[in-house]
């Protein structure tokens, strides 16, 4: 089986690129198509990956303005060349589900979520706060984007959704049912504290949509210790909504985490994502979870590993808090909870879904080949009918 990885750009670090990481993991020597490459910015072993760019890579500015070349990421990934392929296997928040293969070559999509800024723009740009210049440009071009976006997702032969809520959005937005297999997770990093101190944590990048300015004022109210670890564009605006009592990390190199997430109380998730990496990380290290009850929260939290909250406002984030107590639950319990989104269980559940449907487009191809086949008689009745008919 010779496979194609495919991802939408590479110029920044977030979820999407753990799932690539554990894809280029499991199919070592896979080349990898993409729109742009960051080389100076990103991972350093990344540089020893077989990568292949698209035009879009020599543009000006691509790797910081983005966006301004949206319209373009169609085309660019519409011309790759899958024809010497098995599979491909498209890693997709963006536009790389758009590629074009042929009859002989198969495509399974592993979707983040269908392209948030063509399908749920207004949230997008009121959550990242578009100006009224941004929004006028990019609006002439979001009816024929969706267009595109809805034609490439009929030339993607399986998908794979990371979420029952992603699974749902694929179902109402493409029309196409998929199967549920969670972003991969390393729990083998964290592990559970004899002792946790007098603190909340939240950790992520600090942008508008993760909803801090209402987890902030929520504990500016309550006076009690607030941990925030990341950095981002938001920063600025955030600490000047905050008390003395909300401490501000700014990044925490990786090996720090898990000692700071096992040591707090509880971890705050006020925003809704996808899925969300933060919490389950989390809850590998055996702490609960208070978070938005919307978007992947409502599968990863469930009875025993935290509380949900039903409103992104100040007052359900301190009647959840104030109504939890952190130290009712089992760390144990929360733990094996976590080991259920483990990269192993991602992994092998990836092969096996790739694999399988493989083995299932070869059958397919094989009896279609058989089908359109002329018979070929045998040489014995032939013979025997031609000298029949002399």
């Amino acid at each position: 089986m010779k496979i194609a990885l495919i991802h939408d750009w590479l110029n920044q670090i977030g979820g999407a690129e753990d799932v690539l990481e554990n894809l280029t993991t499991m199919y070592p020597g896979a080349p990898l198509y993409t729109s742009m490459y960051w080389r100076e910015k990103m991972p350093a072993h990344w540089k020893n990956w077989d990568i292949r760019t698209s035009f879009l890579d020599q543009l000006p500015f691509i790797y910081k303005k983005q966006q301004v070349y949206f319209p373009l990421y169609p085309t660019a990934f519409e011309r790759f060349d899958f024809r010497e392929f098995d599979v491909v296997l498209s890693n997709k928040s963006g536009f790389c589900h758009g590629v074009i293969t042929g009859a002989e070559t198969l495509h399974i999509c592993y979707c983040l979520t269908p392209t948030r800024y063509v399908w749920r723009y207004q949230q997008y740009a009121e959550q990242e706060n578009l100006g009224r210049t941004t929004r006028a440009v990019l609006n002439p071009f979001l009816t024929l984007m969706r267009i595109w976006d809805r034609s490439a997702a009929d030339r993607v032969d399986h998908f794979i959704a990371i979420s029952e809520e992603i699974r749902q959005r694929i179902a109402k937005i493409y029309q196409r049912d998929s199967v549920i297999i969670h972003p991969p997770v390393e729990t083998t990093r964290f592990e559970p504290s004899n002792t946790t101190e007098d603190y909340y944590l939240f950790v992520g990048r600090l942008v508008p949509y993760r909803r801090l300015d209402i987890l902030i004022e929520a504990f500016n109210r309550m006076g009690k210790p607030l941990y925030i670890a990341g950095s981002g564009r938001d920063r600025e605006r955030l600490e000047a909504l905050a008390n003395s009592n909300v401490k501000f990390l700014g990044f925490v190199p990786d090996n720090e985490l898990p000692d700071l997430f096992a040591r707090a109380k509880a971890f705050m998730f006020p925003g809704e994502e996808d899925f969300g990496i933060a919490p389950i990380q989390a809850m590998a290290a055996g702490r609960p979870v208070i978070a938005y009850n919307g978007g992947g929260a409502t599968e990863t939290v469930i009875a025993g590993t935290g509380v949900l909250f039903d409103e992104q406002t100040p007052r359900c984030i301190i009647e959840a808090v104030e109504g939890f107590d952190p130290s009712s639950v089992s760390p144990a319990f929360i733990r094996a909870h976590a080991e259920r989104f483990d990269t192993s269980v991602f992994r092998q559940k990836m092969l096996d879904f790739v694999e399988m449907k493989h083995n299932e487009h070869q059958k397919k191809r094989n009896q279609i080949q058989q089908a359109i086949q002329p018979p070929q008689p045998s040489s014995g009745v032939s013979m025997g009918t031609e000298t029949s008919g002399l």
